[in-house]
Parts: C-alpha cells; structure tokens; sequence
C-alpha cells in the first residue's frame, strides 16, 4: 500500500498499521475461534488492537434486549445476558477478527414497563426487573466505555404506560376535577369523544392514545406543558449522568401528533439542551415517514433512512434484481439533502429493524445476504445492524408484541433465550448459530466481520463525501469517496455469475479524474478482484476498495 488513510493521531496510524500486518495483507481471511464462548486472539499472542476511533460515525448494532441472551435461565434476555456475550460483538482486539466489530449497541427501552418490548416506560428512572438492575447497566456502561464501544439507550419521549405514576395522578385529578394536581395538564384530555382518544372506563373523560386508541395501553404525553418537557429532559439527564453515550428516539414525528412543524421544533429545543451537558451525544431518530418530513428533524438529529429499508432497493440490487445505480444514487443524493441541513449530519442505512420483517425472509441466498452487507455496510455515516441480521436470523409477520420479528438470537447454548408464546412463526434456535457461524470463516456472520473490518480500516468509508460511479450494466457499480486528500473507491459487482473486466477511466465518475494507475486496498466477497494498471476484472457478488 503507497498511502495509508489518515486518521487523527500518530498512535491511531500505528496501532492501524498493527492492524493491516495482522491480517496478512489485504484477504481479509480470518481464522476460526477455538473456544465459541471465549474468542482467542489470532495475531501471534501481540497485545489487542484497540479502535481509534473518536467521533459518532460509527456501526451501530441494535439490540432486542428481552430475545438477545438470557443469563439467569428464566427464557428471557437481559442486561447481563449482552455483558456475557460482549467479546462476540467487540471483544476490544481489532486484529483478531473473531468478534463482529460493532462500534456503538442501542438497546430497545429497559425502563420499567407493562409490555415485552417496554415501549410502555411506567418509570423512566428505573431498570425493569425483567432485565436487571441498574448495577447491571453501570456494568455494561463500563464494559463499553472500556471497549470503546458507544451505548445508546431507547427513549420513547411521546408517551407512558398508563401504570405510570404521572397518568395515574392526571386521571384523578381530571376525574376529580383537581386542577391544583401538579399532573392535572401533563397528558392530553377531553370531555367528549375524539379520535386518537381513548375513553376512561365510568367516567365522560377521554385521553389521547395514539399508538393503542383500541386499548389505550401508551397515554400520550402534553409537550405544551413545559413541566412536562422538563421532566423529560431530566430522565436524559439522568441516564446521561449515569455514563450513556446517547439516545435513539422513538416516532419523533408523533410527540405532536404528524405536526412537522411543532414536532421539530420540540426536538431542536430538546437536542439543544442536550448537547449543553454533551457536545458529543449520539442521538438518532425514528421517522417513519417520507424524505422530506424526515428532512424537518435533522436540524436536531440523524433519522434512520426508511427508503431503503425493507425489500427496496438494498434488497433488490443484492439479488442482482434491481439496477445498483438506484441503490447508488439514493445514497449520493440523501448525504447531500442531510448534509445540506446540518453540515455534520449523517446518513443511517439499514435493511430492517424489530418492526418490519426480516432481512432473510427476502434475500433467501446466504451469498445475496452477503452482498446486501456489503451494499449497506460500506455507506457513509452510521449504518445500523438489527442482532441476528449478521447470522440470517428469519422472522416475519403480525403476531401479538411483534414477536415473530423480534425472535431469540441463536447461540445454540444456555443464552438461547425461549420463543414467546404469542409468536407464530416457526425456527430451529439450535442450528447454525452464533457460534457454529463463528467458526466457519466462508459464513454470514464472518462476512459481516470482514465488511466491518474494511469499514474501520478506512476512515473514509464512514466519513467522506460520496459521488456515483455508474458501471455501463445493471449489476456493477459504486461510489467515488472524497475525505480531505485520502480518496478512496467502492465498487460492487451483485451479478451472482458474471465477471466483470473493465477499464476504470473509462466509467461515468472516474472518466476524467487523471488516474494512471490504481491500488486495491481490500475485496470481499465469493470471488477476487485484480487491477492491471487502470484495468480490473472484480468476480461476481464481490466488492473492492481501490484507491
């Protein structure tokens, strides 16, 4: 390699350098782990490779905390559960590329609440028993902090259970028409029936339950009350001063119930406040909404990108379906519509989250799984991994709690936590798991583990400014990625039999650029990619990094 990317310090570049002599060149051929519940380093006993990095562009694996990994036995995960299975997603060895190299995790709420998924808080300032205590998050929180691993915790600001102490106090004070009950205005009533409302058994008194209207199981919270901001504020604040990195919002758009102007403007005031206690918090938000509504939060925070999600253009262009240059110019065109609101703001791509269904379910090839990874991972800004994306994990369709897409991670041993009994779809939980994947360096999960490395090798991957380059056939194409005087090439052949050759100068992005030559920094994938002066030939559902 005649150029190394540039990172932010002199320690940073050596302890990379450490990292890329570790991994014998640039194959990217990792061993096997020994022991599948303690990774064994693989760089001839050198001490571990710590990560660099030091900012929020960073891989973010969410966990589905009560299906992760059960510690106790009882069939449900919880917090020590993700403490015990920590080496598998960072074990704090660049080098060794046993675990997955996830940079940041974001646990779905563990605040006390009615529900399985805890959406429902009934105390903000609590942990549920289900998952443990709050020795237990200050554990996890160490345990990151000494990773460097960012912990994001799930907040729903918009509304409570109504076990909840507030609501309790607001129904009673309504019912008795106790308007000197500080609760009296934190939730939002009527006297006569209302859609999006729910009524009070007995009482000619209804509350606005948007999520539930049928059963009123999440009262929505009145954010015109400023007592009621506030309090909110102060359960960040809590959790922040506890030792979390940040928070990733629930339905930012229905705090004011799809107002896109009140909504952002609550969250500007909110974020605000926020990055008074903490320059550099991570807050992402969810708007499941189009581009331009999800546009209007931005000023406050990075939105998941819900156009590509699902089995859209990700899902197609990795099964070699689609045109790859539609999933290219979505990319090229929301950094530019994001950055132009906020010049730090980032893109988050993702294929499905514990709403939707599976990733698996509709990418059916292992090697067209492997390819949407690669198509995903190698974005700008911070792509999200939903747990068990990385070992194919299947689930899909309604069920009660959403719980055929929220099913337990397979580790095939004592973490396997139990499928629910409301969940209706079927899986074995005790073939090809983490661990037999672990061991195995042509599968998905190691797949994902060589997508990461390349990712975390090259600055620019996360951080650059990204253009199109457009292959001449549906199947090939990529990106052209600027990041100060380091520029560095992606390109993706999803073709699952054809070989590409072509000369690089003359393809629309690079046509022009002045290149006599270039240098492949990395592939992965089924097969290899060469470079002949300005010619390579990149096999089928592989990608290269050229520089």
């Amino acid at each position: 390699m005649t150029k190394f990317i540039k990172i932010r310090s002199l320690l940073a570049v050596l302890l990379l350098a450490c990292m890329l002599l570790a991994l014998c060149a640039c194959n990217f051929n990792f061993g096997g782990v020994t022991n599948p519940k303690k990774t064994t380093s693989s760089n001839g006993g050198a001490d571990p490779v710590p990560d660099p990095i030091d900012d929020n562009y960073r891989t973010l694996y969410q966990i589905y905390v009560r299906s992760f990994a059960d510690s106790d036995g009882n069939g449900k995960g919880d917090i020590r559960g993700i403490i015990e299975t920590f080496d598998y997603l960072n074990d704090g060895d660049m080098a060794n590329g046993n675990d997955l190299g996830v940079q940041a995790i974001w646990l779905t709420p563990v605040f006390h609440g009615n529900s399985a998924h805890k959406y429902d808080a009934i105390d903000f300032y609590s942990i549920d028993p289900e998952f443990g205590t709050l020795d237990d998050l200050k554990e996890l929180i160490a345990l990151c902090k000494e990773r460097n691993v960012k912990l994001i915790l799930d907040l729903a600001l918009n509304h409570t259970s109504p076990s909840c102490e507030w609501f309790k106090e607001s129904k009673k004070a309504r019912i008795n028409g106790d308007t000197s009950n500080k609760y009296y205005s934190w939730y939002n009533w009527s006297t006569t029936e209302k859609t999006g409302y729910t009524k009070v058994y007995g009482q000619n008194l209804w509350y606005e339950s948007r999520f539930d209207v049928t059963g009123g199981s999440m009262p929505d919270l009145n954010y015109d009350n400023q007592a009621v901001r506030n309090e909110m504020l102060n359960v960040a604040k809590y959790w922040l001063d506890i030792g979390v990195d940040g928070f990733r919002f629930d339905a930012v758009k229905y705090i004011y119930f799809e107002d896109h102007v009140k909504s952002p403007q609550f969250y500007k005031w909110y974020t605000d406040e926020l990055r008074k206690i903490n320059p550099d918090i991570y807050l992402i938000g969810e708007c499941w909404d189009n581009e331009t509504n999800t546009l209007k939060y931005y000023n406050s925070m990075n939105c998941f990108n819900f156009s590509m999600a699902g089995n859209g253009m990700i899902a197609s262009a990795a099964k070699g379906n689609g045109a790859i240059s539609t999933f290219v110019d979505n990319i090229c065109s929301w950094q530019k519509k994001v950055t132009a609101v906020r010049s730090d703001a980032m893109v988050s791509t993702f294929l499905s989250n514990h709403d939707q269904d599976r990733s698996a379910g509709y990418i059916p090839g292992v090697n067209q799984q492997k390819m949407a990874a690669s198509l995903y991972l190698l974005t700008p800004g911070t792509p999200v991994i939903y747990y068990g994306e990385e070992i194919g994990l299947k689930g899909s369709g309604d069920s009660a709690e959403d719980a055929n897409r929220r099913l337990p991670m397979k580790w095939g041993d004592s973490w396997t936590c139990e499928i629910p009994s409301y969940a209706t779809y079927s899986i074995d939980l005790w073939s090809d798991t983490v661990w037999d994947q672990q061991r195995d360096d042509d599968s998905l999960m190691m797949h994902y583990s060589k997508v990461l490395q390349i990712r975390h090798t090259f600055p620019a991957i996360a951080r650059g400014t990204y253009s199109a380059i457009y292959g001449g056939k549906a199947t090939f194409g990529g990106f052209f990625v600027e990041y100060g005087n380091d520029d560095v090439i992606i390109l993706h052949n999803t073709s699952a039999s054809e070989t590409v050759t072509v000369d690089l100068n003359t393809l629309t992005g690079l046509k022009g650029k002045g290149y006599t030559s270039y240098e492949i920094l990395a592939f992965v994938g089924e097969n290899a990619a060469e470079i002949d002066g300005t010619t390579l030939t990149l096999g089928p559902q592989t990608t290269v990094i050229l520089q």
